[in-house]
């Protein structure tokens, strides 16, 4: 076999074998898109996903009078469901008006099951806090529990209980039109700060680095800083004594003065 023809072989055997590298090359491709818009998507639906964070905390007792007094607790919500028009809120309720909530919850969805509160002790002792912190979690998983349920979310008194300062009686007027305000109204109108459990956290690791460093700061170094200020003190009081000579030299007022002394008529 000639030169020439061993080429025009391998010429034809390398025309064969370029189809089948390009189909390779081009399928790879298309998996790796395909994967890469599954990655997207799951990152979009992550994002995407919602979620309602409740918090029952920071009880307070608030006095009515000598004998009688009742505990006040914290309910901050963090949410970015397109349910709740507020995202992020924070106001104070009592055991009676948890009470009132979920009887208005049942009445609004008879066939729905609602979860049931801490039980009500007519011996409770604000002192305990055994008692405080049984209660407390008790409530913390009766909202969570509600906010679970999706046809509970359209019910507007449970937005104005956990984003609004109305009373019972407001609440009830609001809820029913009977006010001269809106649902939203009263939502947008309770303006608090609001601080989670994280965040609280973050800020007790910071004052507590902070504290550190000041106390290093002050011990490695108070005598330089009190000298330093015993220093700066002599400097300022120099700094002040000449100012007031050449004051004095520079403005009439104090030749006028040093002129009228100097003269026989004052003497």
């Amino acid at each position: 076999m000639s030169t020439n023809e061993q080429k025009k072989l391998g010429d034809q055997q390398s025309s064969q074998l370029l189809p089948e590298e390009s189909d390779t090359a081009s399928t790879s491709q298309a998996h790796q898109h395909m994967e890469d818009k599954d990655n997207e998507s799951q990152v979009s639906a992550m994002e995407k996903k919602e979620f309602i964070n409740v918090w029952v905390r920071d009880p307070q007792v608030h006095k009515e009078d000598f004998w009688h007094a009742y505990i006040t607790y914290e309910i901050c919500l963090h949410t970015n469901s397109m349910c709740f028009q507020k995202k992020t809120s924070c106001v104070r309720r009592r055991y009676s008006e948890f009470v009132w909530l979920r009887q208005k919850l049942q009445n609004n969805a008879v066939l729905i099951k609602l979860p049931k509160l801490p039980p009500g002790n007519p011996f409770f002792q604000l002192n305990s806090d055994f008692q405080i912190t049984q209660r407390m979690q008790g409530l913390q998983q009766f909202l969570e529990a509600v906010l679970q349920t999706p046809l509970l979310l359209s019910d507007s008194l449970l937005h104005l209980f956990l984003q609004s300062s109305l009373s019972i009686a407001k609440m009830d007027a609001c809820a029913q039109g009977q006010t001269h305000y809106t649902v939203a109204q009263a939502i947008q109108r309770c303006v608090g700060y609001t601080r989670f459990p994280v965040e609280e956290q973050h800020q007790e690791e910071d004052s507590k680095t902070c504290c550190d460093s000041d106390c290093e700061s002050t011990t490695s170094s108070g005598l330089g800083n009190s000298i330093g200020c015993a220093t700066s003190v002599e400097e300022d009081s120099s700094y002040n004594e000449s100012f007031s000579h050449e004051f004095q030299a520079t403005t009439p007022e104090g030749e006028l003065c040093s002129s009228l002394s100097s003269s026989p008529s004052n003497q």
